[in-house]
Order: C-alpha cells, then structure tokens, then sequence
C-alpha cells in the first residue's frame, strides 16, 4: 500500500482498527502486507489495517497476555479523519493528498499530504495558524533553520522548506507518525532539506535553529519554554494551546526577554503565538 501512484484512488477503502490497553513487544512485521501500522499512545495502541485481521488479533491476544483488546472498529478511511480528505488552501499554500490532486494557481505553494492514519489532515485551525505564522516570517525574514516539535505528518517543515528555509528538522514521539512524515517528505521531493528525528521535543530543544514551531500537547509545551533551548531560537510559534493554557503560556513568556508578534484565536477555543526571542 505505500508504493500507490500519485493520482490514483485513496489507498485504503476500508481501515480496521484495533484498540489496546498496553503495547505490543514484537516487531510489526508479522501482522501482513495489510497491516498499515501501530499507534501508541500512553499506555495504548492502535492497530490499524486495510484488511480484517482478528484471526491474528485472537493470536496475538494468546501470546501477549499484556495486552487487553478494548475496542474493535471498521470504518472509512474519510470516517477516520472525521470528514473527507480533500485539496484545500491555506494562505498561498495549497495542500493536496497524493490521490485527489488538485490544480494550482501561478503564485500558489503546492505541497502533497498523504496523512495516512496519522490524527489530523492539516486542516486543523492550530495547523492553518502555524502555516500563517510561518508563512508571514519567511516572507519578511531569511529563515535558515526550523524545528517542528511534535510535527505528526511533517507539513509545518515542509511549509518551512517550500518557503525557502533550507534546514529543517521535524521531530515526533510517535513511530507511526514520523513514518508517515517521511513519506510525505519524500512525495515533496524535500529529503534534502527536511529531516524527520523520532524522539522526545525536550530531547531535541538544545537543537540549533532559527525557528522554533511547536503544534504539541500543552502538558509538553509548558515546559519547554521554560528550557534554556527555548530562549536560543530567533522565532517561535506555539500552538494547539486552549484558552487557560494559553495565558499560562503566556504569563511564562512574560517572565523572558521575548516579543508576542501574533496572536491568533479561533473559534474562541484554539490559540496560536507568533513570537520573536529579544
């Protein structure tokens, strides 16, 4: 399934998906060419698949007495996302999935997105937010650096690079997700321009960039800007914050030599900050 050809129908008509109270200790490899991958979360996982597979689920149950089944779904690949996956533009960026390619204006930034079965397609308000923000910078500034913390598909450095900035390191916690966003880095044709690192955001800080854009769980966010990596970057963009995260956020920020440039609220719900380190 991951060799489709650009253009041709969705890859998966239908997903199965398997949910887990604990994680797996054996290699995926045995599940199958229909097996797409496994997400973890905390102590769970998904298991997702293209065919049904609970003949091998029933196997594993057998001889991996850590794991307890909780759920079993079938749904459509567009179920999965919660809505269609579809062509849509964001500011001069228009973002495509590699089966339903759209056609482009003169001055648009075409960037394919297979999201896979990772959570969110990139129309998300936090993930429009982000490709604002960096779009406004590196259309004012020479950005030649960026670090995306919890980058999921990788389509926040991938926008980084399409806008010019030449090193880019995208950085997820998720196996399944960091899979995913080397794909998506490879369908760009951007393996020389964005690097895809799977690790913990806190691990990677200290990495020297330019711009620091951080789409990522507030529990996660909170403490790194207080982190003396933070205060090293020129720019930041931080997002996917609530309301009373944000003004923690913030209050933080205001004890630090930095500058709120942007602020955007959508749907009186999601908050993104575009700020500059003084």
């Amino acid at each position: 399934m991951d060799n489709y050809i650009p253009g041709q129908p969705i890859p998966y008509n239908k997903l199965f998906i398997y949910y887990f109270q604990g994680r797996l200790r054996s290699k995926f490899d045995v599940f199958g060419e229909d097996f797409i991958g496994n997400w973890e979360e905390g102590d769970t996982s998904f298991l997702f698949f293209s065919e049904s597979a609970d003949g091998r689920i029933d196997e594993l149950l057998k001889v991996q007495p850590q794991l307890i089944l909780e759920d079993r779904f079938c749904m459509s690949y567009d179920e999965w996302h919660g809505e269609p996956v579809n062509p849509f533009q964001a500011g001069r960026f228009s973002i495509m999935p590699p089966w339903r390619l759209a056609d482009t204006k003169a001055d648009d930034i075409p960037i394919i997105l297979d999201p896979g079965v990772v959570f969110g397609a990139g129309t998300h308000p936090t993930t429009r937010d982000c490709l604002e923000a960096i779009e406004i910078l590196c259309d004012n500034e020479k950005v030649n650096s960026s670090l995306d913390l919890g980058t999921g598909t990788g389509l926040l450095s991938i926008a980084a690079a399409r806008l010019g900035c030449p090193q880019n390191v995208a950085v997820d916690n998720n196996f399944l997700a960091t899979k995913t966003a080397r794909k998506n880095v490879a369908l760009n044709k951007l393996d020389d321009q964005v690097r895809i690192v799977c690790g913990l955001a806190e691990d990677l800080l200290e990495w020297d960039a330019d711009l620091l854009i951080a789409n990522i769980h507030y529990d996660v966010m909170k403490d790194l800007v207080i982190l003396p990596g933070f205060l090293k970057k020129k720019w930041f963009i931080l997002s996917g914050l609530l309301r009373t995260e944000t003004r923690h956020i913030e209050m933080q920020l205001s004890k630090q030599p930095v500058t709120i440039l942007e602020k955007w609220v959508r749907d009186g719900v999601w908050h993104t900050l575009f700020g500059r380190v003084d």
